[in-house]
């Protein structure tokens, strides 16, 4: 143990200080490092879970890109059909990134009831379709059965149910244009399931039935669906494997990312990283300033012994060693409380769901939190280094104290 370490351990003794006022002022100082760790972390843990439950949500239920025609159409409703066999599907050999495809059709319709009517789409799903990506969703009942004879079970999501006065066993019909003829064509679907996304957009519309209803009522073959849904293992790199997909799909399909088709939310869920840096931004500064105000009031109660040193033929480096060495101290207390509160409540929220939302404006019920020990221990790092690297400056002051009157100073 060095000589400067040494004193510096017993700067931060319990009979270091010279007055309450600079105990009160360091004690302040850790408070403000161990709350702004806190908000950090919070702001960290909560919004890379929405970001990442808000992506996961919008992918589940419309996949992470989807193939279809060059049809000219933005709508969610299928138009042209694609042929069902595809070099492509069903394993996308040619792009390993990719994990799972499914064939899908979108077909707009009417719910009419006796008080009330409701436009709706109904999303066609065939047997490759994977229920696991949503099974947390279910909250009644169950999904549909997709394999051997057509049925006519469907599920419905609660926000439709509600409004139309639907519960689990009714029966439902739906109404579709028909471009040939002048009466609409009905179709009588019974629900066996009850879904909540919490994604409004698709609650307000969606109900899933067997993709065969729609090959039947847009009178197209059963070969023939509305396009595929493609999933990939790394969402981060959606838009980089969105190039492979598409020119590995044929020159008469195209691929979008789920990120283009619902452009207005994923900018929405970017705003979230701005939010984050300037929380992380305003913390650290002011844990900074405090700080520096705690280590020039050190130097100013410690002005006799530094004097003292000097005149024993210590260096400047050296006496400012001695109080950097002590700052590292009260900044690793304040980072010990912080980390142990913070990760405390963020651990309470994933537990206990503490914290509930608005899912009509943030898309989910219960506050997520996602806790990545990189992250964590990259936010230490940074905040340790960051306000050590505040306090060069005010530790310069000693450097020009003289040790004569420094000596004689009171």
């Amino acid at each position: 143990m060095n000589l400067e370490y040494f004193i510096a351990k017993r700067l931060h003794g319990a009979t270091s200080y010279k007055s309450s006022a600079s105990t009160t002022i360091i004690k302040i100082a850790i408070i403000a490092i161990a709350i702004g760790m806190i908000t950090m972390l919070i702001a960290i843990a909560t919004g890379l879970g929405l970001q990442k439950k808000i992506r996961e949500k919008v992918a589940a239920f419309s996949g992470d890109m989807l193939v279809s025609n060059f049809d000219g159409n933005n709508s969610e409703e299928t138009v042209n059909p694609v042929p069902l066999y595809q070099d492509f599907y069903p394993d996308f050999e040619a792009v390993p990134e990719v994990t799972h495809v499914q064939a899908v059709a979108t077909r707009a319709g009417i719910i009419r009831t006796a008080t009330d009517f409701e436009g709706v789409l109904v999303k066609g799903l065939g047997a490759d379709y994977d229920w696991d990506r949503i099974d947390d969703y279910l909250i009644e009942g169950r999904f549909p059965v997709l394999t051997g004879d057509l049925n006519t079970e469907m599920i419905i999501s609660s926000y439709l149910a509600n409004r139309l006065g639907f519960t689990l066993g009714d029966k439902v019909i739906v109404y579709f244009i028909d471009d040939n003829s002048d009466r609409p064509r009905p179709l009588r679907l019974d629900i066996v399931g009850i879904y909540e996304s919490g994604y409004q957009e698709f609650d307000k519309a969606y109900l899933m039935a067997d993709i065969r209803h729609i090959q039947r009522i847009n009178r197209w073959k059963d070969y023939e669906v509305g396009a595929f849904e493609v999933f990939i293992d790394d969402f981060d790199k959606v838009e980089e494997v969105n190039n492979y997909v598409y020119k590995n799909s044929g020159s008469f399909l195209r691929s979008i990312t789920v990120i283009q088709r619902n452009h207005n939310i994923f900018e929405w869920v970017k705003l979230f990283d701005f939010n984050i840096a300037l929380i992380i931004a305003i913390m650290i500064i002011v844990a900074g300033i405090n700080m520096i105000v705690a280590l020039l009031v050190l130097i100013l109660e410690r002005t006799r012994m530094i004097g003292i040193l000097k005149a024993l033929g210590s260096s400047d480096y050296s006496v400012r060693k001695i109080f950097i060495y002590n700052a590292m101290y009260l900044i690793g207390m304040g980072l010990f409380w912080g980390n142990l509160i913070g990760l405390g409540l963020v651990f309470a929220q994933q537990y206990f769901g503490i914290i509930t939302l608005n899912p009509e404006t943030y898309y989910v019920k219960v506050a997520p939190v996602y806790i990545n020990l990189g992250h964590i221990l990259l936010l230490n790092v940074s905040v340790f280094v960051l306000c050590l690297l505040m306090l060069l400056i005010p530790s310069y002051i000693i450097t020009k104290i003289s040790p004569v009157k420094s000596i004689r100073f009171e």
